[in-house]
């Protein structure tokens, strides 16, 4: 085999397994949040569930539109810490009781490496566009339910 063949093979693979090296996606799921009048509200969110995928977050994305998020899910129930470093859009992030129930929400800017952290130990975040909580009527006390 020729270096230009080598070569040629190692780029080829190299396009093959880059999905796989990246993080292929998995489907969305599909939460409701049921807000204290008794309404419900859509929100598709991406997994986040292993260290890798959680370190990354939403990092050098350019737009989230409403009602879209990421869900941040951990093994065991702990005071969660998020910062914004390398994150370019503004969010908000709601810190999730094990069993569903929203505890908290906070506000975060672009690329802030200010620590925001969760006042009670959680098992879940949710991060979505900045304002969205609001915009929905969404507020600490409403329930989560995931839909898998």
């Amino acid at each position: 085999m020729t270096f230009r063949n080598a070569l040629s093979l190692q780029v080829l693979l190299f396009l093959l397994f880059l999905p796989l090296s990246c993080g292929a996606r998995s489907a969305p799921l599909k939460l409701e949040i049921k807000k204290a009048n008794q309404t419900r509200v859509a929100v598709s969110a991406e997994k986040a569930e292993t260290g890798e995928e959680r370190a990354r977050g939403l990092m050098y994305r350019r737009s989230l539109d409403d009602g879209k998020g990421m869900l941040f899910i951990f093994e065991e129930d702990e005071i969660l810490s998020f910062w914004m470093k390398n994150t370019l859009i503004p969010l908000s992030i709601a810190f999730i009781a094990a069993d569903g129930r929203i505890l908290e929400i906070h506000d975060m800017e672009p690329e802030d490496l200010s620590t925001i952290r969760s006042g009670y130990p959680c098992r879940y975040a949710l991060e979505v566009p900045r304002g969205w909580f609001r915009r929905a009527g969404i507020a600490p006390g409403d329930v989560v339910f995931f839909n898998e």
